[in-house]
């Protein structure tokens, strides 16, 4: 059967049903009340309110609704420590609901690692302020000072004995509080669970199996879709042969426009028929090639030319370009997939007055705006739960499989469940966009940095943005929110060293060359890649040992002493970095860089030990050492598995991936085109985290990526004299730069 919604894509289910264009063979039970709490009917969700973040339950346990999600991070853990440390309650007795937006509060994305910075901070104020009330309600049933009293374990306790059940003050009943900023904290002298490594209770079900992800999620009645994608993009559908699979077992073809997709309650047979439906496409080739994309950038034209950084002796900026002894470098950056390990996938039901999709994606919320604004439906009537995918950290194609599978479900009035293939997953989701970077300095007679200018090539549709368009809508013609913002691609183009001059700008492109996505520690690996690997070229200059032209004059302390950690572990000797070493087949160098998360978060130093093949330009890395500040951990060992993620990801990007693409497709599809980091690659990693107990919390789960291509460019460069300045390192570019 074909459904074919070309002429009219807003036409409704009930209006095909009226038309007898559909005819649905069964029914299905209600949807689930997935984290449905005892407290959660009828919630507010506004920031303003308590009510929207916590719940109290009459024996004394809490629930946390946080907007947040956990995406492999330990936030699962870590915000219950933060609640129950204010309320002085067991994380055994707290429940949380995550990422379901009709019983969570807006928070913003699970992104630029403000899942504790700020979703943390926020239930933890929610918590301080449900304890100045609860200590003041249980001050007048005791008839004690507030301040004489003591919360533990879901009771309040006066000095004399007397105690009351929080539940009898609450338990049950809305909190009617409005979220008080100033509510004060608990001393962290006091902290019983704040800063304990206590472990994830997610772990048990996902080494056992028994986790459920979205890719395992059902609803009776389901059906399996599968879309048609287009040889070449940009293509459009000329014709559709539904004859060509109706010997399938239950297959119905949806065509909306250039949107082509299959359904069966069959997943083999939905994959066939997706493999085997004729489809008659336009050629395309609007594509310029991975190989041009450098050229592309530097050729424009431009939407907008933006200096974002000017201080210091203008005079120096102007000379700079004809100064003598001016340095300079080009650092290019590709495009990458984010490689999730488990293909996209999302399970959607679509009624004819309400639709709930179930999704992946680290920004449930946002999310609702683009299904309803595909299913022509009101914001309140569609409601997104969040449930685990394979990991993402940017928005993969998560969003993109959801919005699909909410299409299907209207198109066919059945519960859907979209999944994507390898080839789709690296094929076509949303890529980190390339960045193109040229750095020039001059040094002072005294090897200190006196003038620097860092130009940009950038798409202007690039990384967080606030609407990435979707595909499938894009291609039926459907509605999808509208206006984007440019992301925070730019931030660490300048050193965090003090400089005489200093000027960043960029030349904003337009469209990038695929469609753009965010990529964990977006903008920021590629800057501090130019930035931290330029830094070794000035110190190679002035003949300093690369550690101390940094500590030199770095007025940061917590800086200091991450760098000040890293050398110490490494067993750093000083020497001049423009000491070329063996010129021996296998040559061993040692690099480091540092950053200052956006000038104003997380502090990390990074130090590689590494060897290099000259002959085939194999580079190994044996060690790797970080010093870690990210100011209050709540959950050490969350931190700790957050920063080895983000240098093992990032090693793989920097060593070997790039997404390849020809005129018309993107050509690196598998594993074999598009490599990952193997096990037998995989270093030491020697980790220090420095613990401030004192302090806010700081996000820890990006920073650590972005030192790591400078440090091991730089360790390559003290190995064998040769600069990286093209990512990935692959074999190939290595080798050549011997011959």
């Amino acid at each position: 059967m074909q459904i074919d919604l070309s002429l009219n894509p807003g036409l409704a289910r009930r209006d095909l049903l009226k038309a007898g264009a559909l005819v649905v063979g069964f029914s299905f039970s209600g949807v689930p009340a997935w984290g449905q709490a005892s407290a959660g009917a009828g919630r507010s969700l506004a920031l303003t309110e308590v009510d929207s973040f916590l719940a109290l339950r009459r024996d004394g346990s809490v629930v946390i609704y946080s907007g947040k999600v956990d995406l492999g991070t330990g936030h699962r853990i870590a915000i219950r420590q933060m609640v129950g440390e204010e309320l002085s309650l067991p994380v055994g007795r707290i429940e949380l609901v995550e990422g379901d937006s009709a019983l969570t509060p807006n928070q913003g994305p699970t992104a630029g690692s403000s899942g504790i910075m700020r979703g943390g901070v926020e239930l933890r104020q929610a918590a301080a302020t449900l304890r100045e009330a609860l200590l003041a309600r249980a001050a007048q049933r005791l008839q004690k000072p507030a301040d004489s009293l003591t919360l533990a374990d879901g009771w309040v306790l006066a000095s004399d004995g007397n105690k009351v059940a929080v539940g009898e003050l609450v338990g049950d009943k809305p909190l009617a509080l409005k979220m008080n900023p100033k509510a004060p904290l608990k001393n962290p002298a006091q902290y019983t669970m704040v800063g304990q490594p206590l472990p994830r209770p997610d772990i048990p079900g996902k080494v056992t199996g028994r986790h459920v992800y979205v890719h395992d999620f059902t609803l009776p009645g389901m059906l399996h879709g599968r879309v048609v994608r287009p040889p070449a993009i940009g293509a459009k559908v000329l014709a559709v042969d539904t004859a060509s699979v109706a010997g399938l077992p239950g297959v119905r073809v949806v065509h909306i426009n250039d949107f082509v997709a299959v359904v069966s309650p069959n997943e083999w047979a939905a994959m066939r028929a997706a493999r085997e439906l004729k489809v008659q496409w336009s050629d395309s080739a609007a594509l310029i090639g991975h190989q041009g994309v450098v050229d592309w950038a530097k050729r424009g034209p431009f939407l907008a030319e933006e200096t974002l950084v000017n201080k210091g002796d203008a005079a120096r900026l102007a000379g700079l370009a004809d100064a003598p002894g001016k340095i300079t470098a080009t650092y290019a950056w590709p495009l990458q997939s984010h490689a999730s390990m488990g293909p996209s996938c999302g399970v959607a039901d679509v009624k004819a007055e309400s639709a709930t999709v179930w999704t992946a994606s680290q920004a449930s919320h946002r999310l609702v705006n683009s299904c309803a604004a595909l299913l022509d439906m009101p914001r309140d009537k569609v409601r997104v739960i969040y449930l685990d995918g394979a990991g993402c950290y940017g928005m993969n194609g998560h969003d993109d499989a959801s919005a699909e599978a909410a299409m299907l479900s209207k198109a066919v009035g059945a519960p859907v469940r979209v999944q994507w293939s390898r080839e789709e997953e690296l094929g076509w989701d949303p890529k980190g966009p390339p960045q193109l970077l040229e750095l020039r300095a001059t040094l002072t007679p005294e090897g200190r940095i006196d003038a620097w200018e860092t130009e940009m090539w950038l798409p202007r549709a690039t990384a967080n943005l606030e609407w990435i368009p979707l595909l499938s809508p894009q291609a039926a013609g459907l509605k999808q929110p509208v206006g984007q913002a440019v992301g925070l691609v730019t931030q660490n183009g300048d050193p965090s060293y003090p400089a005489n001059a200093v000027k960043v700008s960029v030349h904003w492109l337009g469209a990038a060359p695929l469609r753009p996505s965010n990529i964990r520690a977006p903008g920021k690996v590629a800057n501090c890649f130019a930035v931290e690997s330029f830094v070794d070229e000035l110190a190679a200059k002035a003949g300093i040992d690369p550690i101390a032209f940094r500590l030199r004059d770095l007025a940061n302390p917590r800086g200091r002493e991450v760098i000040e950690r890293v050398a110490k572990m490494m067993q750093w000797s000083p020497r001049a970095s423009s000491v070329r070493r063996s010129q021996q087949r296998l040559a061993t160098g040692r690099g480091m860089a540092f950053i200052h998360y956006k000038h104003n978060e997380t502090f990390v130093a990074m130090g590689m030990d590494v060897e290099v093949d000259r002959d085939s330009g194999a580079i190994r890395v044996k060690r790797i050492a970080c010093a870690h500040d990210c100011g209050l951990m709540i959950n050490p060992d969350a931190v700790r598995a957050q920063v080895e993620g983000s240098i093992l990801q990032t090693l793989s990007r920097t060593l070997h991936e790039e997404t390849t693409f020809d005129k018309s497709r993107v050509t690196s599809v598998n594993w074999a085109s598009y490599p990952l980091l193997r096990f037998p690659e995989v270093p030491r990693l020697d980790i220090e985290l420095v613990q401030r107990i004192d302090q806010p919390p700081l996000g820890a789960g990006e920073a650590a990526s972005s030192p790591v291509p400078a440090a091991l460019a730089n360790a390559v460069f003290d190995a064998t004299g040769v600069r990286l300045r093209t990512v990935p390192f692959t074999r190939e570019r290595v080798k050549a730069l011997f011959a």
